[in-house]
């Protein structure tokens, strides 16, 4: 190894062990976590990814049903199932949309005067309230329902959505004085909700750990969580929500390795469904806040404001703001503590340029040397590659004049010797007419000569020779001109007089007195030819005869 590339590699070793440095050094590093929950994080950010997707199929199934919901044909009892069908679509999907509906089932309801069909529409309107955060709104819809009215199943749901929503009060409100009081009627109904419930059932547990989850009972929770799992039909939503009540018994319990793989388990469901209306991203934005893992923090937070601000959760973006803030102000620590560590390695980089520059400066010398003469080289090599395409052109025309002259010298020897073959033995037999005093003869003889006859057989043997030399030349005659100016021979003729005219310029012969003579016309003729053609042709009359020298040869 060379001095200088000894010296190159050393530079190379310091910066590779300085970033190693630099990297180990910046902040917010992720700490160690089970197999488990490495898994279901990848899982999480995978079912992100495809979130799209997701959503897709859930509008999917949302245009089918609104399709049907729409066709004029079905009858009012109908429409309000497929209401119904399509609110529960939009329910934890869609604030608005889930509220518009609410209001076209309540419409339905009245059209077909069925009391308890118009509880039912009270029923779901509170529950997308109380989704959105619209407290007041949700209890005095809730007060204005008659549950007398309400099948076994909606009185459960009807009494359930009463604890939810003084247990959600609860939560809101963060006030030690009021908030026992809200929970105790949380409870409260919660065990009326549990009356109206099948055991066993998803709506009988659900409750069950609903109660487990507000008196901290980490083992009531946890059994009744294995209980949902083994339900045969527990649908994603179900799951998510199920996950995420567990997951906070644990995170009391103080066990957070087991509260955040049940939050993963849940935010994947919820991806899954397209669920909006969620906490499990949130609280595994802190989880993972905490951890010191910022980068999944930031993209969690990011993705739990979107789906709130998609559903238009309002409790939900109020909570989340206070962990958005922190993490956000995290990442400007962190970015500022890599400024300056970026600031230290700025030092040491300039360092390290300046012995790179100065290894520069001496490669630099020798290539400017090597690049003069790299560009005379060039130069002359240029010079030479244009000499050689100004002779291989110069070649080119010398060899078509050179054939056009060889094919035009044998055209008119041979045609030269038949004409003196023919003038010897016109000769002949007018010496043995005039000895022989056949004056008679010799004037049928004279007769017999036909020069027009003969010119055509010039010219006809003319035409040949010059399309064997430019077969081409009609063609590319004809495209000086617009379609309906071309020239379009009959099959038995090879040249028109016009092109004979362009066929003798394009052989070098621009003389018009000389082409008189050549084709028996007079100069006036002539003339008159080329500018009529010149005139038809969408080239300017200057151009034109540039434009035939340019026909090709063979």
């Amino acid at each position: 190894m060379t001095g200088t590339g000894y010296n190159y590699y050393r530079v190379k070793l310091l910066l590779f062990f300085f970033c190693g440095w630099l990297l180990g050094a910046v902040p917010g590093r992720a700490q160690a976590r089970t197999d488990a929950a490495d898994s279901l994080l990848t899982a999480l950010n995978q079912a992100l990814a495809h979130k799209k997707d997701y959503d897709g199929q859930r509008l999917n199934r949302i245009a089918v049903l609104t399709a049907d919901f729409a066709s004029s044909e079905v009858p009012n009892n109908t429409k309000f199932d497929l209401a119904l069908r399509i609110y529960d679509e939009y329910k934890a999907f869609k604030y608005d949309s889930a509220f518009v509906y609410c209001q076209k089932i309540t419409r339905l309801a009245e059209q077909l005067k069925d009391p308890e069909k118009i509880e039912v529409a009270k029923l779901k309107l509170a529950f997308v309230l109380l989704s959105s955060g619209l407290f007041k709104e949700t209890f005095d819809t809730l007060d204005g329902i008659d549950p007398r009215r309400l099948t076994p199943a909606d009185k459960q749901s009807f009494y359930f959505l009463k604890a939810r929503a003084f247990s959600d009060l609860g939560d809101f409100n963060q006030d030690q004085t009021y908030r026992p009081a809200y929970y105790t009627k949380a409870l409260a109904f919660a065990d009326t909700a549990l009356q109206f419930s099948r055991p066993g059932s998803y709506e009988y547990l659900s409750v069950q750990e609903f109660r487990a989850q507000k008196t901290n009972n980490l083992a009531a929770g946890a059994a009744v969580y294995r209980q949902l799992r083994r339900l045969p039909r527990l649908s994603l939503h179900q799951l998510a929500v199920s996950a995420s009540t567990t997951a906070y018994l644990y995170e009391l319990a103080g066990q957070d390795d087991k509260a955040f793989e049940l939050l993963l388990v849940s935010a994947i469901a919820d991806v899954k469904s397209a669920t909006k209306e969620t906490t499990a991203l949130v609280k595994l934005s802190d989880y993972c806040y905490r951890q010191g893992d910022l980068k999944n923090a930031y993209a969690f937070i990011k993705e739990a404001r979107e789906d709130a601000a998609f559903y238009k959760a309002r409790q939900r973006q109020i909570e989340m703001s206070h962990v958005s803030s922190i993490i956000e102000g995290q990442k400007i620590n962190i970015i500022e503590n890599q400024r300056k560590s970026l600031k230290t390695f700025a030092i040491i980089m300039t360092l390290l340029a300046a012995v790179v520059i100065g290894f520069a400066v001496v490669s630099f010398r020798q290539l400017r040397k090597l690049r003069k003469a790299g560009h005379l080289i060039f130069a002359t090599n240029r010079q030479l590659q244009e000499r050689n395409g100004e002779l291989r052109q110069l070649n080119d025309g010398l060899n078509e004049a050179n054939k056009i002259k060889e094919e035009y010298i044998g055209f008119y020897f041979h045609n030269n010797s038949q004409y003196i073959d023919k003038i010897e033995t016109l000769k002949k037999r007018l010496d043995n007419l005039l000895t022989s005093k056949q004056y008679a003869g010799v004037q049928k003889l004279m007769d017999g000569v036909n020069i027009k006859t003969e010119r055509n057989e010039l010219l006809k043997g003319f035409d040949s020779v010059f399309l064997r030399l430019f077969p081409n030349f009609i063609t590319q005659f004809n495209a000086l001109f617009h379609e309906d100016e071309r020239i379009r021979l009959p099959e038995d003729h090879l040249l028109t007089t016009e092109l004979r005219i362009f066929a003798l310029i394009r052989l070098g012969i621009a003389d018009s007195e000389q082409i008189s003579r050549m084709l028996g016309y007079s100069i006036n003729t002539i003339y008159t030819y080329k500018t009529r053609v010149k005139n038809r042709s969408f080239l300017p009359n200057e151009e034109f005869e540039a434009g035939i020298q340019a026909i090709e040869a063979v």
